[in-house]
């Protein structure tokens, strides 16, 4: 009798079993698939996370130049010596001599995506792009010159510098207390008129 109870208990707990596989299996049938069918979708509902990291790249100004200003702090932070900067120095009117960019040097075969470069760099010059297919048939392909298009001329370079330097937008809280010492100059100013003014025509 407890044999017969074992075997329908069994068969019970199996059926349950299998109507829960089945419960999970059925929704997985309605919910969205996540799957990429790559390369077919490349150009219609391909979409790269905006986080991941593919390839670094040089960020630009409202002309279209970078806004590098090949202080090297990437290159030194670099941990696997990605990055490589050349740079040139230009003469100024003024005869001082200025630091430029020449060719920014990446290595996206040894780079590990740190982003030690992007969060250090002084200037927000730099940020990875989402663009992966990045293969390539030899090793030498993926040294990449990041400024190939975008470095400023020598011409463009003094002018940037001949131009006036706007002045900086003053402190609300300094400029509060140069109105109240303007404020408390001119009312000791006019104290001092009040008492001159009491003193040569004294009341009686």
């Amino acid at each position: 009798m407890s044999s017969i109870k074992e075997y329908f208990s069994s068969v019970g707990k199996g059926i349950a079993s299998l109507a829960k596989g089945m419960a999970v299996t059925g929704k997985e049938f309605v919910t969205p698939k996540i799957t990429e069918q790559y390369p077919e979708n490349r150009h219609t509902t391909l979409k790269i996370a905006d986080r991941f990291r593919a390839e670094l790249t040089l960020i630009g100004d409202e002309q279209g130049h970078n806004k590098c200003i090949a202080c090297g702090i990437c290159q030194m932070n670099c941990p696997n010596s990605s990055i490589e900067l050349k740079t040139r120095f230009v003469e100024l009117p003024d005869g001082k001599k200025k630091k430029v960019l020449d060719k920014y040097f990446y290595d996206l075969g040894s780079c590990t995506f740190c982003m030690l470069c992007v969060t250090t760099c002084p200037q927000d010059a730099l940020e990875f792009s989402n663009d992966f297919e990045q293969a390539v048939f030899t090793r030498d392909k993926l040294v990449k010159v990041l400024n190939a298009h975008s470095e400023l001329t020598d011409a463009e370079v003094i002018a940037e510098a001949s131009k006036p330097k706007p002045k900086p937008a003053m402190d609300p809280e300094q400029l509060a207390k140069i109105k109240a010492e303007a404020l408390a100059k001119a009312a000791a100013k006019k104290a001092e008129k009040e008492a001159a003014a009491k003193s040569e025509n004294p009341t009686t």
